[in-house]
């Protein structure tokens, strides 16, 4: 087992950023098509922000507005994890993120364990955006009157995007930028508008709880945590990206900054427009804030419409995601060859098998008959999602302690630990918001990736041998 040491180049066939040359006689000139600035960024913001921006303001009411310090302390490590990951991708532009750098830094077996967490967060994550979503095509079409009926939906719900992915990178790219665009609109609705409707009288008390300040923000936090989840998005998918080097770094800061100031105007106005005993009961909070600043009852089915576009766009950037990181582990034999096989840009088996995982993950959930069983699953994937960002961070840490000049810019060593040593504060915090159970149950997926990185690897080895 390999764990320290440098690792062999990636195979050859590929282009300069690390990504498999197409087929010939493919249609990759036209379906495939690498990611500018603008799309990366809507990647980065559109899987940040899916459909909990809309719960968001209910969910830490019960705390006051000390809700809001929380996360503007949880914004700080967002955008130093960002920035980490902008470094880290302008050293290794190929595609895999986390994977990658774990790998390259602590070898095959780190490199592992953060593409097998990062793929097990994707699926499962997919499975329960698209059955969040269900709650909000309720509103627009009656479909949970029947168990059957919802799971329909959830199932198209999350085969649409998957389609967008077979098409190629061209129509990934082009649902996510419109997807990106039409949420905000709403969401900037609320953010921008509430500003003039804005009663301080509404706000309710700092600490709503009557405990400690500092309690307070923690028992927020652990509520805001999973809002940040996805700011690896253009790291992930560098080898899709034009200019990686300087493109996925501007990116990640680019749109974790933006879903941040989303995240904090849209609070802001919810809490300033809805009074805060009628906000802490709210099931719609933003659906409750257009009501009271224009009147009338249109806000759910405004916010029903958006919320539904948030995660369909948010579906389409997560599963191709699912896809790259196992394409990337594939490449070098951490995963089953048939995750390499690419088309128009995307890895089609990797796609393939994640719609199926979450849509069995998805059935069972309906079959079950409560939501329990999901929730603890939901709650693993927050836990296996910092692994790799721990193992990314801990990389970054590893090339500014190794002195290598290579490897590191003596004039930003100072500004490059501190960001470090943040993102690092940051992904800790958020394996402690997941709580006991999660971390408990989480480590069992992850004992089963060993199992599987040990017949991995003998295979290799007798490949090899």
């Amino acid at each position: 087992m390999q764990v320290t040491g440098t690792v062999p180049p990636p195979a050859p066939a590929t282009d300069p950023l690390g990504a498999p040359a197409e087929e010939p006689g493919s249609t990759a000139t036209k379906h495939a098509r690498r990611f500018g600035l603008p799309v990366a960024t809507a990647l980065v913001m559109g899987n940040i922000i899916g459909g909990g921006i809309f719960l968001l303001p209910a969910s830490v009411a019960p705390y006051g507005t000390v809700s809001l310090v929380a996360l503007g302390v949880l914004t700080v490590g967002a955008i130093a994890l960002a920035l980490v990951f902008g470094r880290l991708a302008q050293r290794d532009p190929r595609t895999g993120g986390p994977y990658v750098y774990a790998r390259e830094a602590f070898g095959d077996f780190a490199g592992f364990l953060a593409a097998w967490a990062y793929w097990i967060t994707t699926w499962v994550s997919n499975a329960a955006l698209a059955v969040a979503a269900v709650g909000y095509l309720d509103v627009l079409i009656p479909v949970s009157h029947h168990r059957w009926t919802a799971c329909l939906a959830a199932l198209v719900i999350q085969w649409l995007p998957a389609l967008a992915n077979f098409a190629g990178t061209r129509w990934v790219g082009a649902v996510q930028l419109v997807s990106t665009v039409l949420k905000f609109v709403p969401l900037l609705l609320v953010a921008v508008g509430g500003l003039f409707f804005f009663d301080p009288d509404k706000l309710g008390p700092f600490n709503a709880g009557g405990g400690s300040p500092v309690g307070a923000i923690s028992a927020s936090a652990a509520l805001l945590l999973y809002s940040y989840l996805g700011v690896e998005s253009a790291a992930v998918s560098a080898g899709e990206v034009r200019d990686a080097r300087r493109n996925v770094g501007r990116a990640t800061v680019i749109g974790t900054a933006g879903a941040a100031l989303v995240y904090l105007l849209g609070t802001v106005a919810v809490f300033g427009t809805v009074a805060h005993n009628s906000l802490v009961k709210s099931t719609a909070p933003f659906s409750d804030a257009v009501n009271a600043m224009f009147g009338g009852t249109w806000g759910g089915w405004a916010v029903a419409l958006a919320a539904l576009v948030s995660m369909t766009g948010c579906l389409n950037g997560w599963t191709l995601l699912s896809a790259q990181t196992p394409y990337a582990a594939a490449r070098d034999g951490l995963f089953p060859a048939a995750f390499t096989r690419r088309r128009r840009g995307v890895p089609t088996v990797g796609v393939g098998v994640t719609v199926v995982l979450s849509s069995l993950l998805t059935v069972y959930n309906f079959m079950a008959g409560s939501a329990h069983v999901f929730e603890v699953l939901v709650l693993v994937t927050t836990f296996t999602a910092t692994v790799p960002y721990l193992l990314a961070t801990a990389a970054q840490l590893h090339h500014l302690a190794s002195g290598r000049r290579d490897e590191v810019d003596g004039r930003r060593l100072v500004r490059d630990a501190v960001i470090a040593a943040v993102a690092a504060g940051f992904s800790i915090w958020l394996v402690a918001g997941a709580g006991y159970a999660a971390v408990y149950q989480g480590v069992l997926f992850l004992f089963v990736g060993i199992l599987v990185y040990a017949v991995m690897a003998g295979r290799r080895r007798r490949v090899e041998g």
